[in-house]
Order: C-alpha cells, then structure tokens, then sequence
C-alpha cells in the first residue's frame, strides 16, 4: 500500500500534541480550567488519553490538584490504570513538553483534529445514506445539515471577558445613545407606547406574542414587520407557516393604500382605489421585507433559512406565524417536548445571529373570555422560560360604528407585556383596524 493511500485510511491526529496537552496539565493543575473551555475525552484519538484525560477532569470536578501521584491513584481506583498505558506511559508525559505555557495552543491542535475526524465519520454516513434508494434525498439531506451543526454547536467554547473587556464598549454604546438622544435601542415595533416600554425590541431576544385564534396575531406581527421594512427600511424576514404569502402581501397592501381587505380580496373596488393601491405597491416594492412562506417547515429548515437571510440580507429581525406550526425533526417524543426544543432553539437563534426573534403562539382554551396570563401559553411551560419578553392580545369590548369613520371602526384591545426580563411589564391600550387588518397606537 503506498504511503499517500495509507494516508486516507488513518484518521486525522496529532499524537504529539495529545501527550503534550496532558503533559502539560500534570505540569500546572491551573491549565486545566482552559483546556476545558476546548476538549472533552473523545477529542482524544488515543484510547490511552481519552482515560488519562477523563481521570484529570475527575480530579478537577474533586476539587483536587493534578499531579503525577493523584492521578495515578485516580486511574488505579477508578480500574483504569493498564488502559491508560499504565504507570510507565503516565510519568513520561511530562518528559514530551518543557511547559505548560502552550497548553492553550496544544489543545486546539487536540480539537482541530478531532473536529476532522468527526466531519470524516459524518462525510461516510452521508455516503451510505446517499447511496440508499429507499431514503429519500430530502431526508439525506436534513440529516446532513442536522449533523453538521450539531457538530458546530457542540465544538463552541465558552469564554468569559473582564470588565476591561467591557466597559469600553459600554461607555461607547452610552456616549453613541446620549448624542442621538434615540430613546429606542431595538428594532421599533411602531407601536409607540410598546417601544417605550421595551425601547424596541432588542439583539439576541426571543419574543412570544400569544392570543386566541382570530384575535389578530398575525395582524399585528404584519403590522410590526411592515413598520420596520417598510418605515424604518430594517431588512426583516417573516415566516409565515399558515398564511400564503399572497394573502400577507393583499394584507400589507390595504394597510399601506387604506383600501378595505374585503375589497381587495373581492375585487369590489373603485377606478381611484387602483391609484392608492399603485402608490402603495411601488412603496413596498423596494422594502427589504423578505417573506419565507412554507407550511409544515421544520426547525432544522428555518434555523438554516435564518442563517442565510442574516449572512445575506443582514436581517435585523425575524417573524415567526406561528411558532407551534414548526414541525419538529424528532416527531416521536410528545408534542410538549417537541415544543420545548423548538422553544429552546428559536432563543439560541437569537443569540446565535445576534438579532431579535418574534414568534407567534396560541394561547390555551379555557383563557378564552379573560385576560390570558403566562400559565396559558399551550403546549409548554417552556415558552415562558426561554422566552425574554412575552405579550398577549385581548379584547374586551368592540366600538360601534355609526358613520362609517376609521377610528369609531376600530376595536380597543388591550396589549399586555406579562413578561420582560430586562424592564417594566403592563397593559397597552391599541386599536386593531379590521378593515385593513392593522393595529394602530391609541394615542395617534
């Protein structure tokens, strides 16, 4: 066999920094709290390391220090002294560095290798799958993508800054507010009493808007999303899972031209409701809105969509319609479980592209008839744990209408911040316009 095929057959390892790593760590017991910012056991390609290391990391979570007599008696208790390569193989890793200053660098050469290792054990499992018939290639390839960011997520490291670090930025951030003197440090909603509240909805938040069916959910996330793409000229994406996305275009056009929905959906309209309607098509025609409409979408396809428009279009926030319509990839776990991954991985999405992320749910049946709290929220309690901000929309009472005028047609209900992690909760009283399916702030 030549070398170079050889070669392909061996998987990808540096022996070398293996044993410089752990040589390292009996050094100075203090390296270990930052090779474990980088290296769990099976990053090791040596079984022999792989029981040296975790012997070392059962010392650290003792609270004991790492030498060469603690962690010899620790693979002898622990019946794995003759698999790490016995006492012999333990006291020479000490001779293979000269300090433990390049722990550090020799860790992320352990990592770089096993990072390797793991795409080539995944690259063959999408061979086999691919090479199966009876797998559909839809499903070879969500598996693919699951896999690769799993292997993405797992190899994160936690790192932690000193306040050194920080209160530059901070100082900056507060200089930049107090010369703009922009009370609103988010992404405006266009609701004035609600950005006030929440100064806008900031980076990194998940935000769950709930209500009971035909209430006005995704009215009012349209009403959002067309504030910030159309208004403010925010680049913004919003998913929509149940309405297609010509009904929200016929939507965001009545909002935008004041023409009546009805009228636009049955076509009853006048010869100068064509101009409005123009006027209004050419202002949206150039927003950077960006609309995903696709029943039944997965999370693994919505994470990846996400991605895409923020690394793209540089969204600078996305809107979910609605949340428990996501198909989760692991259909055989009950719905709440199903639920609370979704819930878990809508708020690491925000964190992971650094923009808000605003989803729609439903709220439970017996909340109907009574202002909905945090305990109605279906499905799981989980949405209201992960969730920054949580709002719900109520009604209580309908105007009446006498002569025909916009604001004596508009329904008073009741927007309520039961949630806030980062300010101050209560209820905002807004105007949801049925006529153009919209919601506007009472006090305009």
């Amino acid at each position: 066999m030549s070398p170079s095929s050889l070669k392909d057959k061996v998987p990808p390892h540096n022996l070398e920094a293996e044993q410089a790593t752990l040589g390292a760590l009996l050094l100075d017991a203090e390296a270990v709290g930052t090779v474990i910012r980088y290296l769990r056991a099976d990053n090791f390609y040596s079984l022999q390391n792989q029981k040296i290391f975790q012997a070392i990391i059962g010392l650290f979570n003792k609270g004991q220090r790492t030498d060469l007599i603690t962690l010899t008696e620790e693979l002898r208790q622990t019946a794995t002294l003759d698999a790490a390569g016995g006492p012999a193989y333990v006291a020479a890793l000490t001779d293979t560095v000269p300090t433990s200053a390049n722990v550090e660098y020799y860790a992320k050469v352990v990592l770089e290798n096993s990072v390797r290792r793991s795409l080539l054990t995944i690259s063959h499992k999408i061979i086999a799958s691919a090479h199966d018939e009876a797998t559909e290639s839809r499903a070879v390839l969500e598996d693919a993508q699951k896999r690769i960011f799993e292997l993405t997520d797992a190899n994160q490291s936690a790192t932690f800054k000193t306040p050194k670090d920080i209160i530059p930025r901070a100082i900056e951030a507060i200089e930049r507010l107090y010369h703009t003197r922009d009370s609103f440090t988010g992404v405006p909603s266009g609701l004035i009493e609600l950005d006030q509240m929440t100064s806008g909805f900031q980076k990194s938040e998940l935000i769950i808007i709930g209500a009971r069916p035909s209430v006005g959910k995704t009215a009012l996330a349209m009403t959002m999303a067309a504030h910030t793409a159309v208004k403010e000229k925010i680049p913004t994406a919003f998913f929509s899972l149940e309405m297609s996305d010509m009904q929200l275009m016929q939507r965001l056009i009545s909002q935008e031209s004041k023409i009546p929905s009805e009228k636009i959906r049955t076509g009853l309209l006048k010869m100068s409701d064509f101009q409005s309607i123009q006027d209004a098509a050419g202002y949206i025609y150039d927003s950077p809105l960006y609309i995903v409409d696709m029943p039944n979408m997965k999370l693994l396809d919505l994470r990846a969509m996400a991605r895409r428009l923020r690394a793209q279009f540089d969204v600078q926030i996305i809107f979910i319609d609605y949340l428990t319509l996501i198909t989760s990839e692991n259909t055989l776990i009950p719905r709440h479980e199903q639920i609370a991954e979704i819930s878990r991985s809508l708020k690491s999405l925000a964190r992971e592209l650094d923009i808000p992320v605003v989803a729609l749910s439903q709220v439970r049946r017996d909340a109907e008839g009574k202002k909905p709290n945090l305990a109605d929220l279906r499905e799981s309690g989980s949405i209201e744990q992960d969730a920054d901000v949580v709002m719900f929309l109520h009604r209580e009472r309908v105007g009446a209408n006498k002569d025909g005028s916009d604001h004596e047609q508009a329904i008073d209900t009741e927007l309520i911040v039961a949630k806030q992690r980062n300010g101050p909760i209560g209820d905002i009283d807004i105007l949801f316009l049925p006529r153009y399916t919209k919601f506007v702030s009472k006090s305009r």
